[in-house]
């Protein structure tokens, strides 16, 4: 773990089991309690031709098991609205419309309820720089592995990696410190994969995302006088709830905010976070949270320390 310190400008190299180190009484930790599901899925077209899928969202669902999603699928050029798409003798999915050029709606038709179907026919949503054959050894403890240990509600096709981190031990040290551990969700969607590609980084558009904070959790980050961010999901939700008077009421929504230098924090004021992709949006979040110079300064150091970027890297706390 890198302690990154704004005040001081200072970069420190310490290890996660130190985290305690840096909490008080009545400090607040928010983390993001949402779990990764078996978003991606291998079927076979009627022509015998494989198809993957990526669940992005749901649409809609009724009582007859048919569910439609928005998805991402490939090769999509070999698909076109009414292709049926077969898992099994009792489950297949048919191509409503195209969205983009890259996004499909899907309704699936299963004989049982669909996280069922999940279950058995269901994949880790890996990134992408993570590679695994359709039938790898690994596959059945992947999805275990992408999961935080407080991860509770089902829902993101990306894990929030900066509270891979936490085992229940430190989770219990900094309790016994008194530090409030203060569960949000927010379902983690492909955009967190996304480069920016648009000329101006202010013209790039975030994809939304399902968010929700519950009336208890809200009364307590709105008397914390000082709170830690475990990730960018968990700082986007305090900073997407948050009014203009400072407070965060319950509530449930989504999001697109988009944090880039510039942005005012209004809640957060620290950060747990991993080392993420230039030209991403995590990454200009930690710009807008510690300064640019400061963060390239902890990056290289990073790289001449062998710290390990992406979701299964190392991180730095900033103060």
């Amino acid at each position: 773990m890198m302690v990154v310190d704004r005040s001081r400008q200072t970069i420190e190299c310490r290890h996660f089991y130190n985290l305690p180190d840096y909490f008080h009484h009545d400090d607040v930790l928010v983390i993001n309690n949402s779990k990764v599901i078996p978003a991606r899925l291998y079927g076979t077209k009627t022509t015998g031709g494989t198809i993957e899928i990526l669940l992005l969202s749901e649409i809609s669902r009724n009582l007859n098991a048919h569910r439609q999603w928005e998805v991402l699928v490939r090769p999509g050029k070999r698909v076109r609205p009414g292709t049926t798409i077969v898992f099994d003798e009792n489950s297949h999915a048919e191509i409503v419309k195209r969205v983009s050029d890259k996004k499909w709606i899907l309704t699936f038709h299963t004989n049982g309820d669909f996280e069922t179907f999940l279950t058995i026919h269901g994949t880790a949503p890996l990134p992408p720089y993570i590679k695994r054959k359709k039938h790898s050894p690994d596959a059945p403890y992947d999805l275990e592995r992408y999961q935080t240990v407080y991860a509770s509600m089902p829902g993101s096709v990306a894990a929030p990696t900066a509270g891979l981190h936490f085992s229940p031990d430190i989770l219990k040290d900094l309790e016994n410190l008194g530090t409030r551990i203060i569960p949000v969700t927010l379902h983690v969607g492909y955009g967190t994969f996304l480069p920016i590609e648009t000329e101006s980084i202010e013209n790039h558009t975030m994809e939304t995302e399902y968010y929700e904070i519950d009336r208890l959790n809200a009364i307590t980050l709105n008397k914390a006088h000082r709170i830690t961010a475990v990730g960018t999901t968990s700082t986007r939700v305090l900073e997407s709830a948050t009014d203009e008077n400072g407070m965060i009421p319950a509530m449930k929504g989504r999001t697109d905010l988009f944090i880039y230098p510039g942005y005012h924090f209004r809640k957060v004021d620290r950060l747990i976070t991993n080392f993420h992709l230039p030209r991403s949006s995590l990454f200009l979040l930690v710009c807008a949270f510690a300064g640019k110079d400061l963060v390239m300064e902890a990056y290289e150091q990073a790289v001449r320390e062998g710290f390990r970027f992406y979701s299964y890297g190392d991180c730095m706390l900033i103060v």
